[in-house]
């Protein structure tokens, strides 16, 4: 979780929401990460979660990701859920839940669902504090930006 942190970091350097992720194998090799790019690339698509599969399917040339585990700093959202159940991870992990859009229990309970051709162990709430501080402080910043050009904007307005 600390790399996914790191990784989260590198998406907050471009301006995205800083979330990471990092696929590892059974015995701990990384195979795949990823952090948001949704802006960078224009690809609404383009979550941590999804960009850490994509590498790793990539990495191992197959796209069923069996006997991994997904290390991401927030709860998946309902695409990155599919995403991750069609990949057939072993195991989720993630940091901090997302009480707007997670689906993973916050908001939405996609493995739940006793249909699923596909389960998976799954661990919430490691290092949750940190990932969530990470989250709060980027949208704190984020929000403060926004008032500083709403009063420039103002401000050449009134000039």
């Amino acid at each position: 979780m600390r790399h996914a942190l790191a990784l989260a970091d590198k998406a907050e350097a471009l301006g995205e929401i800083p979330v990471g992720a990092v696929l590892v194998d059974d015995e701990g090799n990384i195979l795949g990460e990823g952090w948001n790019l949704s802006i960078t690339h224009s690809d609404p698509t383009a979550h941590a979660e999804i960009v850490a599969l994509r590498n790793g399917a990539q990495h191992i040339q197959n796209y069923r990701l069996l006997n991994t585990t997904l290390y991401v700093t927030l709860e998946p959202c309902t695409m990155c859920a599919g995403a991750i159940l069609h990949s057939r991870i072993q195991r989720l992990v993630f940091g901090a839940s997302d009480y707007k859009t997670g689906a993973v229990g916050s908001r939405f309970h996609f493995f739940d669902d006793y249909k699923m051709n596909h389960t998976l162990e799954i661990t919430s709430g490691v290092l949750a504090e940190e990932c969530s501080r990470k989250l709060s402080a980027f949208f704190q910043k984020r929000r403060e930006q926004k008032k500083i050009e709403k009063v420039q904007k103002q401000a050449q307005s009134e000039a």
